[in-house]
Parts: C-alpha cells; structure tokens; sequence
C-alpha cells in the first residue's frame, strides 16, 4: 500500500502519454497555423498583390520579435522562473491574438494600399500578427519541451519527444495539404480562420493539461516548477552560453532548420513552376516532409531511447539534407517524381535530426536551467527563420524573374536559392561532426541511451 502510495501520476504509462496528448493537441494548432500561408504564396500575389519581398517579410516576421526584441529568451526565463503553467497560457493566447490580427489584416484591409518602409500597409499589419503569433509558438514549443522533460524523466522521453514532434506535423500536414483546395473553394484567408478556431481549441486543451500538471506537482517530493533551491537563477545564464555543447547544438539547430522550414515556405510555388506539378497536389508534396515526420520521428526516438547514437544520426540527417538540396539546385532536373522522391528523403532527414537533438539538451543541461536553453538555442534559431525567408524573398525579386503568370504572378527560376539552401547544409554537417567530437571531449553521453536500466 506504501508504495501505491507513492506512485506519482507520471509513473502511470496512461497518464504520461494522456498529457502528451494534450499539450500536443495545442502545438498541432500552432504548426497548422505556422505552415498554412505558404501554399498560398502565388494566390497572395495574384488577389492580395503581394510579391516574393513582402511574402518573405511576412514569412520572416514568425521571427521578428523572437530575434529584435528578445521575445524567446524573455519567454525561456518566464518558464524557469514561473513554470510550465503559466507560461504555456501566456504563450497559447498570445498564439490566437496574433492569428487574429493576421487574419484581419488579409480581410478588412485589401484595400489599404498605402506603402509604409516600402511595404503595402496590409503586408505589415498581417506581419505583426504573424510575428506576435510567432512569440506564443516559439515560446509554447519550449514550453512543451519541458513538459516532456519533467514528465518522462527517467522514462521513453526521446519517444515522447519525437511523438510530439509527428503530431506537430500532421498539423503541418493538413496545412500544406487542404491550403489551397480550401482558398479556391471559399475565400484565401479560409484556411487561416480554420487555424484561429484551433488554436482556440489548443487553448482550452492547455488549461486542462494545468489541471493534471497541478496534481503532479503536489505529488512530487521537490516540484520542478515549485521547489526553492531548484529555482533558475540569472547566473545560469553565464554556464549555458559558457558550455561548448549549447553552440554547437544552437548552430547545428538554426543551420539544420533553415534548409527545412524556409524551403518549405516556398516549396508549394517551386512545384508548380519547375516541376509541372498541379497546384491542387503542390502544396501536399511540400508537406510531405511534415508526413514523414509522421511516422518517423517516434520510430527513430525509440531508437535514441533504447540504442543511443544521437550525435551520429545527427550527423546522417545533415548529410542527407546536402543530397536534397543538391538535386533541387540542378536545373536540368526537373521530373515530378524526383522532387516527390526528394521531398520523402527530406522528411526522412527532418525526423532524424530532432529525434535526437531535443533529447540531447536534456543531457546537456541540469532540469532547472532547461527552460532557459531551449529558448536560448530556439533563438538562435529564429534568427535562421527570420534572416533566410527574408534573403530568399529578397533573391526572387532581384535575380530570378524569369516571366510572369496569366493572373499576373511572377514566374521564377529557384536555382540560386536552392545553391543557398545546399551551401547551409554543408554547414550542418560540419558543426554535427564537431558536436560529436565534444561528445567523445566533454562526456556529454549523446551516443549513450537516454532509458535507464
């Protein structure tokens, strides 16, 4: 009886995976909404009058206030300081505020045609949307995070890790895949008030998990988030950015995600122009990566779990990336299948890598310091994910024209960005090879099994 006694509510298997699913339910919202502008890229142009710069200013500004502003490290030291609790409600409303004045502006402003810093009046209003958005999801992400880190201590936490990562995608999934179809049925910002109403409903699910996460609490001898002597304290700061690991894994991460999600934002139009693709299906080929991701990210957690290998299989991720966006870059390339075969290899490559670099931060770094190096390294990201759309938008529009469309869209060639995206790519699997090498240095235990036996 003592020891039924003392059996915590993440000790029960139903339980752990239950609030797993909960936390999951508000993040497959978020990445729905993160991804759901991207396939509309050339209908943003022909009905909107948007071009390549302003869509890559409003697909940049995700990261704006993260990267300017500090928004993502502020967020980082909120959670160390005040829990996943709050922090996760702070983040969930900031999330719906942001997709509503996003949404507002591509409605009730269509005809504000003004130029503010160069850009159309509605450009910018659905940017601070989308950036504001991008505080709540970034700092939500890091939030969840330790969710999985406190829940599964000690227990299948790369499993779970990689099982939040598969359910995110198939928010991504369906983005990229009812986008258009939706915004050709009824309007263009359809697909975008469906987003709204999920994050909503991400929302509630988020107060229910503070429910069970409350009762864990009072059932820990020392609470992760509650207990004095384990508190973040500011001088933690100095030992994380002062650790080798954090800057590989930060550089590894902004390196790694900007040949992945930028691509993605403009993915759905290079389907259509280079490889001859229906723009009905172009935008499901370009979340197939999210597909993959799917089905595959749990299976090689379970791999990370049980076997170890993460720096490796970092490694082989990054080299996988440098074939694919290789093979994209050649012009003379240009059948459907290969860029469908390349778009799988893709996913394959975009399961791997984050399997095993979450995990790893937690080995890294002691629990209380968790928060604050998930979002110091998610910041380092966002500035990938502000910088790269924002240079790629830029090399459209100054380099690549090659025509236009019969509704007035911009025809482009995505050679040169694609040699962009190959030479960062290149750059990952350099920094992966030296973070193994810190491993064998620093005895960081990346190879080793994250379950205890």
């Amino acid at each position: 009886m003592k020891d039924q006694n003392q059996k915590k509510l993440n000790d029960s298997w139903g339980m752990r995976w239950g609030a797993l699913a909960i936390v999951a339910f508000t993040m497959m919202a978020a990445y729905y909404v993160n991804d759901v502008a991207a396939p509309l890229k050339t209908m943003l142009e022909s009905t909107l009058g948007w071009n390549s710069s302003e869509f890559g200013l409003f697909t940049g500004a995700y990261s704006f206030l993260n990267v300017f502003l500090l928004m993502l490290i502020w967020g980082g030291l909120i959670l160390d300081r005040f829990g996943i609790r709050f922090t996760g409600k702070l983040a969930t409303i900031l999330m719906v505020v942001g997709t509503a004045i996003e949404y507002y502006a591509m409605t009730q402003m269509t005809d504000a045609t003004q130029i503010v810093m160069g850009y159309k009046w509605n450009v910018l209003v659905a940017s601070a949307g989308y950036s504001l958005f991008g505080v709540g999801a970034e700092v939500a992400g890091i939030t969840v995070t330790k969710i999985i880190a406190k829940w599964f201590l000690g227990k299948e936490m790369a499993t779970a890790m990689g099982v939040q990562v598969a359910l995110a995608r198939v928010g991504s999934q369906a983005a990229y895949a009812v986008a258009i179809p939706v915004a050709r049925t009824y309007e263009i910002t359809t697909p975008i008030l469906i987003g709204l109403v999920c994050l909503v409903g991400g929302l509630v699910a988020f107060f229910a998990f503070s429910v069970l996460d409350k009762k864990l609490d009072r059932q820990l001898e020392t609470a992760v988030d509650a207990s004095p002597e384990d508190k973040f304290s500011f001088k933690d700061v100095k030992h994380i950015v002062c650790n080798p690991g954090f800057w590989l894994i930060a550089v590894l991460c902004v390196l790694f995600y900007s040949c992945v999600f930028p691509f993605q934002k403009f993915a759905s139009e290079l389907m259509i122009t280079k490889y001859q693709i229906d723009e009905n299906l172009a935008g499901t080929i370009a979340g197939l990566p999210a597909l993959g991701a799917l089905f595959l990210t749990p299976v090689f957690g379970g791999m990370v779990d049980k076997r170890g290998k993460a720096a490796s299989i970092m490694m082989l991720g990054a080299a996988m990336l440098i074939g694919v966006h290789c093979v994209y870059a050649l012009p003379f390339i240009t059948a459907s299948w290969v860029a469908i075969v390349l778009m799988i290899v893709l996913g394959i490559a975009f399961s791997l890598v984050p399997s095993a670099m979450w995990p790893s931060v937690a080995k890294i770094f002691p629990v209380n310091q968790l928060g604050t190096a998930y979002a110091l390294i998610f910041f380092i990201q966002n500035i990938g994910l502000w910088g790269i759309p924002t240079l790629i938008g830029a090399v459209l529009d100054g380099f690549c024209v090659v025509g236009t469309t019969d509704s007035g869209a911009k025809l482009y060639d995505y050679t040169l960005p694609m040699c962009i995206f190959t030479g960062i790519a290149i750059l990952s699997l350099i920094v992966a090879f030296m973070l193994k090498a810190a491993d064998r240095k620093y005895g960081y235990k990346l190879e080793e099994a994250n379950i205890r036996k």
